[in-house]
């Protein structure tokens, strides 16, 4: 398991009885997470920032404290996320995200030249902020408009105007880009356990996300750097993801983990999710 433990704007405080508490910025957050089944004598504070609560219909909404502003900026290592309070209960970053950055802009640096990523079901554009700032030219793809304005938004935030907006269903997009011979040396890709384009095209990761890694393989350049994917869904094992990098894309070496945040109070780790990325050693 890979941590992401050098936040200083973030932290999880505490987690109990299927929710977590969380110190964002300078405001606290109550929110529901699924991996939180072990319940505690400690109860969680009542008196948050900012909680949101589930209703009958497994929808919810947030119920905000008088001095919780509707946005704000937090940092790490000098970049600016913008956090915002979503529909299903988001804060518009995933912050254990930060393990993957730091490896792909590490392999960004070390590389000869701009690396060209593709950066698919890209949600706020944490990860396509991080790579532009090491230096890559960045396409940034999400079907939902929404996301792609609070995605611009970091993009200003840190100055960068290196990063390729567009709102598209990212099967189509990459089929559109195989038929015009675009490639890209890197692929990043989130996608959700179920989702719903922008003309009403269906996902579920089990039944299409070995197809679609087969798909983008076809757009890789020959001078391939990375394709990391990410998964939330509880089902979809570490080893199962490096078995779909190595059954579509050849060469390469493949590693893959779950990751988490830890906690300040139980001193225990809230797993969030696995990420699987297959490297290619740059030719000489």
């Amino acid at each position: 398991m890979k941590l992401a433990t050098d936040w200083t704007d973030y932290i999880v405080l505490s987690t109990a009885n299927g929710e977590k508490l969380e110190q964002i910025g300078g405001y606290t957050f109550l929110r529901p997470d699924p991996q939180v089944i072990w319940n505690t004598d400690k109860k969680l504070i009542q008196e948050v920032d900012a909680r949101y609560i589930r209703t009958e219909n497994k929808s919810g909404e947030w119920k905000m404290s008088k001095r919780m502003p509707k946005n704000f900026v937090i940092s790490r290592k000098g970049v600016k996320f913008h956090i915002e309070p979503m529909n299903f209960k988001h804060i518009c970053l995933f912050p254990e995200q930060a393990v993957n950055w730091d490896i792909m802009t590490d392999l960004i640096k070390q590389k000869k030249g701009t690396v060209k990523i593709l950066n698919l079901f890209a949600y706020t554009g944490g990860a396509s902020v991080e790579c532009a700032l090491a230096g890559a030219s960045v396409t940034h793809v999400d079907a939902s408009k929404s996301m792609i304005e609070i995605a611009k938004i970091n993009a200003k935030l840190n100055n960068i105007d290196n990063i390729r907006f567009i709102q598209d269903d990212c099967i189509k997009f990459v089929e559109r880009e195989i038929r015009r011979g675009n490639k890209y040396d890197a692929i990043i890709m989130d996608p959700p356990s179920f989702g719903r384009g922008p003309k009403g095209e269906t996902w579920k990761i089990e039944n299409d996300i070995f197809a679609f890694v087969k798909l983008c393989a076809k757009v890789l350049s020959q001078d391939r750097l990375f394709v990391l994917i990410n998964s939330y869904t509880t089902g979809l094992q570490p080893i199962v993801m490096s078995n779909i990098l190595n059954l579509t894309i050849q060469g390469g070496e493949t590693q893959s983990y779950e990751v988490g945040l830890p906690t300040k109070d139980e001193g225990v780790i809230l797993p969030c999710g696995c990420s699987a990325i297959k490297i290619f050693k740059e030719k000489r």
